[in-house]
């Protein structure tokens, strides 16, 4: 970065994106911007810039992870300290997005509530968003301000293309029919076979697993999906290939949720590793996975994407191999 950089350009972390931020501003070669979150007792929220911003292209990087809706709001409270403190330009970087999954009305009186995410962000003072792997692509289309929307793709898939040939012969297989094009597209790039499980989803907790398109009898699965949240789905699917002949199975996911019982679901399951990134905090809550979950960082794809927004560059440039973001 050079000097002038160090000058215009500022990222913050909120609570949920401390680790990511930090390691984002490391291979930016910048410092971390200065600010503080202070909880009041009766739970409400304060952000504090402790340097001074007018003028200035900021970041600030917060998932919206549990707790969601505490993490909602100090997005929120530190977008609306940014504009107010002068900031020229405001990119709230969120790299899991909460409500992502109430994106539509699939039954009678029920909300639309990302899209009242997306008009709070909007309202708070954001100029664009910067986010990763949305639950739903249309999701872009809720925001009245521009938003880049990256991928864990290239991450994900370079680590397997690492494994390669100690993996052998291998079939990707999605977990749900709604993820197929994502499945497809990580099975092109490890020059794999495609298989489907059918599901159907009974509540928000449970999954009932129907059938299986495709062969896995004497091969390694890979089963692609953007989150894992109750493990319900990823660890039905895996009892259905070992059920068919597969000889062992891993699970990839860009957001590890991890919530309910998944851990105990997780450990109890064929799945013998689990692939996901740190879009949120891990910290001590993996550790009773032990050695059956491996980290990735997506903050170098971040910090390359914001220093392109910064410079006014194409985002689109960096997923130029074809693993781009679900559209």
């Amino acid at each position: 970065m050079s000097s002038s950089d160090r000058e215009s350009l500022k990222i913050f972390a909120g609570t949920t994106g401390q680790p990511l931020a930090i390691s984002m501003c490391q291979h930016l070669e910048l410092p971390l911007g200065q600010a503080q979150t202070i909880l009041f007792p009766d739970g409400e929220v304060l952000v504090k810039l402790e340097e001074d911003v007018r003028g200035r292209d900021c970041y600030v990087v917060m998932s919206t992870s549990h707790p969601v809706n505490d993490s909602l709001m100090e997005l929120l409270v530190f977008i609306d300290c940014l504009r107010r403190a002068s900031a020229k330009r405001i990119t709230p970087v969120i790299p899991y997005f909460g409500y992502a999954r109430q994106d539509r009305k699939d039954e009678g009186r029920v909300p639309i509530t990302a899209k009242l995410v997306a008009n709070l962000i909007t309202a708070a003072g954001a100029n664009r968003v910067l986010c990763m792997d949305l639950h739903a692509a249309q999701i872009q289309g809720f925001f009245d301000i521009p938003v880049d929307h990256l991928t864990a793709a290239p991450v994900i898939a370079e680590y397997f293309m690492r494994r390669r040939e100690e993996l052998g012969d291998i079939v990707v297989v999605s977990p749900d029919v709604g993820n197929v094009k994502v499945a497809n597209m990580y099975a092109n790039s490890l020059q794999a076979d495609l298989a489907i499980v059918d599901k159907r989803r009974q509540s928000g907790s449970q999954v009932i697993v129907k059938n299986l398109v495709g062969d896995v009898r004497g091969r390694n699965v890979i089963m692609f999906d953007d989150m894992i949240s109750t493990a319900g789905t990823v660890c039905e699917a895996a009892r259905v290939v070992m059920e068919q002949g597969a000889l062992g199975v891993e699970a990839a996911c860009t957001h590890a949720l991890l919530v309910g019982l998944a851990m105990q679901r997780l450990l109890e399951s064929p799945i013998r590793k689990v692939v996901t990134t740190d879009t949120i905090p891990g910290g001590t809550r993996l550790d009773v996975m032990g050695d059956r979950i491996e980290l990735l960082t997506v903050a170098p794809l971040l910090a390359e994407a914001v220093h392109r927004i910064h410079h006014d560059q194409s985002v689109s440039a960096l997923f130029r191999t074809g693993l781009g973001a679900k559209r």
